[in-house]
């Protein structure tokens, strides 16, 4: 029997009851901390054949603490809190779950927009207050919606936005342009996006800086921003000097930089409230996409411990 430590929060948290489907495989799932403090994580790890990881680092100090380790299947598509380097050097497989929360993501960036559009919490939270005056909004159709990173995510939104018939740009610098036309969006430059679309949407990988003071000064102004992927792909202080000079018309995110530590954001501040909407990371969290996360960490764990090749492995 292999002991297989999980440190997301949500996993068997959908329909699916997948404590039940380790233990019918032989396993036992032992839980432990998101926040992945080494400390409180060094005596779980010891007894640790798989790991399950949540968006906590894993870095070669968590994995020399694991002697019996042989697989960590990150929760999540991103791999970039994981040491893989580390990993692939002591001989522990990395797996992810690709695709696992795009329609789920999509679903959420689409939302965004048209929150933002329409001042939907806005109105709200002044309704509650007893301020029914209207404040006058644009239509999705009619805009020009750029999205930036066109893969799963990427294109999901494309397909949810030709409902409403927004002309729908897009930038990736892997995707060749034929593959950008037929997933229904036309294939622009970064630069050339960022000037003329009116709703941008963020769904590029992290570890760049895509939203500066200098790519904000040659948007159109009213320009909504939406960033469903990372914190780290915007520069926030910019953001809110863009948001008070009126060259974004609003901002909408699912996460900030540094998360719940973030209370001192420049979005967050009074001033900004009826522009900027932000949600804790509920991009993923839908069961669907609960399930399928828990499930392909689950089934790649359970196949390396078999002694089979996982169906998701990550090389880098």
């Amino acid at each position: 029997m292999g002991v297989i430590l999980v440190t997301s929060r949500s996993f068997s948290d959908g329909d699916l009851d997948l404590v039940a489907r380790a233990d019918e495989a032989g396993h036992s799932i032992l839980r432990g901390p998101a926040h992945h403090d080494l400390a409180e994580l060094r005596p779980l790890l010891l007894d640790a054949d798989a790991w399950i990881a949540g968006t906590g680092p894993v870095t070669d100090e968590h994995l020399a603490a694991a002697p019996r380790l042989r697989v960590v299947a990150r929760y999540g598509v991103g791999t970039e809190a994981v040491d893989v380097a580390a990993a692939v050097r002591r001989g522990v497989v990395v797996t992810n779950t690709p695709g696992a929360n795009a329609d789920a993501v999509a679903d959420h960036a689409v939302g965004l927009m048209l929150a933002a559009l329409r001042t939907i919490p806005d109105g709200d939270r002044r309704v509650r207050a007893g301020d029914w005056s209207v404040r006058r909004g644009r239509e999705l159709g009619a805009a020009t919606v750029g999205i930036v990173g066109f893969g799963r995510i990427g294109q999901g939104v494309a397909a949810r936005l030709s409902g409403f018939g927004p002309r729908v740009v897009a930038s990736d610098p892997f995707l060749p342009e034929e593959l950008v036309h037929a997933a229904g969006a036309e294939p622009l430059a970064l630069d050339d996006l960022f000037g003329t679309a009116d709703v941008i949407t963020l769904h590029a990988p992290g570890g760049q800086r895509l939203v500066d003071a200098e790519r904000l000064a040659g948007m159109r102004p009213g320009t909504v921003l939406v960033n469903t992927a990372r914190p780290d792909l915007v520069d926030e202080q910019a953001v809110a000097q863009a948001l008070a000079d009126g060259i974004l018309a609003a901002y909408a995110a699912d996460t900030l930089d540094g998360d719940t530590a973030a209370s001192a954001s420049p979005l967050l501040a009074t001033e900004l409230a009826a522009r900027v909407i932000v949600t804790p990371h509920l991009g993923a969290q839908t069961t669907q996409a609960v399930d399928n996360m828990g499930r392909m960490s689950l089934d790649d764990a359970i196949a390396v411990l078999r002694g089979d090749a996982p169906a998701h492995p990550v090389t880098r």
